[in-house]
């Protein structure tokens, strides 16, 4: 069989979950049209699209010898269903189609990992859980640091207390001395 880059009408032969098994006229072969090539919308469900013995137009978009046979891939949504006529004569969305599958990464099997930079104090605004190079704040701006836990809020909180009295004492010597 040739590869067409014409429509022709033709007949369903069976749907599955994944497309619809198209019958090239004038010979026993079948082309699959897959669901992503039924319909230019989304289709989850090809039987939803088309049924056995209904007559369809259709474009042979691919051909592919695997194992001894010859399997063709046909598409519907480049062909307009009422009269035939091929909607993409240049193959311009196919094209289209194609790189967009080429360039798409699946990420999902990669985890994300949060991490966090602990016990480091900036050299720059002597700020904790980051580095110098890591620092946006200019100089005499306002300084960041992380949030401490809850016990070390508390003895943070004793720390300022015992830092309190020490600075009050401190400033009444000051004073003393004066």
């Amino acid at each position: 069989l040739p590869y067409m880059l014409c429509s022709f009408s033709s007949q369903v032969a069976t749907v599955t979950e994944y497309g619809a098994f198209i019958k090239i006229p004038g010979c026993r072969k079948q082309g699959l049209v897959h669901k992503t090539h039924m319909s230019s919308c989304r289709v989850d469900k090809p039987s939803e699209i088309v049924d056995v013995g209904d007559k369809v137009w259709v474009k042979l978009i691919g051909k592919e010898m695997k194992d001894d046979k010859l399997k063709l891939s046909l598409s519907m949504k480049v062909v307009n269903q009422g009269t035939g006529k091929d909607l993409d004569p240049n193959n311009v969305s196919l094209d289209q189609d194609e790189r967009k599958r080429r360039t798409f990464r699946d990420f999902t099997s990669q985890k994300i990992t949060l991490e966090a930079v602990l016990n480091t104090v900036c050299k720059k605004c002597g700020c904790k859980g980051h580095f110098a190079k890591e620092c946006f704040v200019q100089p005499g701006g306002t300084k960041y640091s992380l949030i401490p836990e809850e016990e070390e809020e508390e003895g943070a909180a004793a720390g300022c207390e015992r830092e309190k009295k020490s600075s009050l004492a401190d400033d009444s010597s000051k004073k003393r001395k004066k």
